[in-house]
């Protein structure tokens, strides 16, 4: 197929551009600029250059929209604005630009992510869980929110299938959250972070990628798919996991009040989670490379 990549050169979007051209797919990355080292057998195009001219691709089969700023920083109301932002004008390009190409392409995934459900702790939280994609959304903090927007805006993007991934912790080298969250362990000082009961519902990037094909090549998948492995774990179970893998004592526990007064409203980000299910995928064949935490873990650090 011919597939549009818009966020093409970040964690996830390299990695997919890769995959979907090792299996000869023609990959156009939409980008702010083009890179002075292009990657080998992809194509680059300027969001100027294609807002300009939507045809310049081709027929284009199929698009991934993974654009928007890292929520990775201190939610201060610039930043804040800044993520929201984001994510609402890239789609409302895209939909700009498919709704004049001469042939619109048949599938759009959209990237989304497994906050939108809310809040649930091993001890049964809030709501009840595990989450499949027959949970309603709770948007009950700001992330919660900007991913009801974010899906609202790709709805807008007049394609005939929308697929919106959402996508839980990633996991993988090189990018992603993996080299921050193992960090405090790594140093001697793992240790659970507030009660540890809340969900991490983790994936591995292989996976990520692996599930963005099969929402590609599967026409009977539309509507939310949760991007997360089988086995839900929380922040307690996968400290400790992640401490046994890497040989390092697991014992300072980071109480709450501490993590909110350094990260103030992104806290919520570390105090807060979720546990969901990848109803969907498995429902239609999906078998996972790393269903397991340790296994993933270990593929990461290279031990067997």
């Amino acid at each position: 197929m011919r597939a549009v990549l818009c966020g093409g050169t970040g964690f996830i979007g390299s990695a997919l551009a890769e995959a979907l051209s090792a299996r000869g797919d023609e990959v156009w990355i939409i980008t702010r600029s083009k890179p002075a080292a292009p990657a080998a057998g992809l194509l680059y195009a300027t969001w100027d250059m294609w807002l300009a001219d939507p045809g310049q691709t081709g027929p284009v089969d199929a698009i991934v929209n993974l654009s928007g700023a890292t929520i990775g920083r201190r939610w201060t109301p610039k930043s804040k604005a800044l993520i929201l932002s984001s994510r609402i004008q890239a789609a409302g390009r895209i939909a700009d630009a498919v709704a004049r190409m001469p042939i619109r392409p048949s599938v759009l995934v959209n990237a989304s992510a497994i906050s939108l459900y809310g809040h649930s702790e091993s001890t049964g939280g809030r709501y009840p869980m595990p989450f499949d994609e027959s949970a309603p959304p709770r948007p009950e903090d700001f992330l919660s929110e900007t991913i009801v927007q974010w899906e609202a805006a790709a709805d807008r993007i007049p394609v005939d299938r929308t697929v919106k991934l959402r996508i839980g912790l990633a996991l993988g080298k090189g990018g992603g959250s993996y080299s921050l969250l193992s960090l405090p362990t790594r140093l001697f000082a793992g240790g659970r972070l507030g009660s540890g009961r809340q969900g991490m519902p983790w994936i591995h990037i292989d996976d990520i990628v692996g599930l963005v094909l099969l929402c590609l090549d599967t026409p009977a998948i539309s509507g939310p798919v949760n991007a997360v492995a089988p086995e839900s774990v929380d922040n307690d179970v996968f400290g400790r996991t992640l401490a046994k893998v890497l040989g390092r004592p697991y014992w300072l526990h980071a109480p709450a009040w501490a993590i909110s007064a350094a990260l103030g409203e992104m806290s919520a980000l570390l105090l807060t989670g979720q546990f969901a299910i990848p109803r969907k995928a498995q429902a239609h064949g999906y078998v996972f490379r790393h269903p397991k935490l340790e296994g993933a873990l270990r593929d990461l650090e290279g031990r067997s």
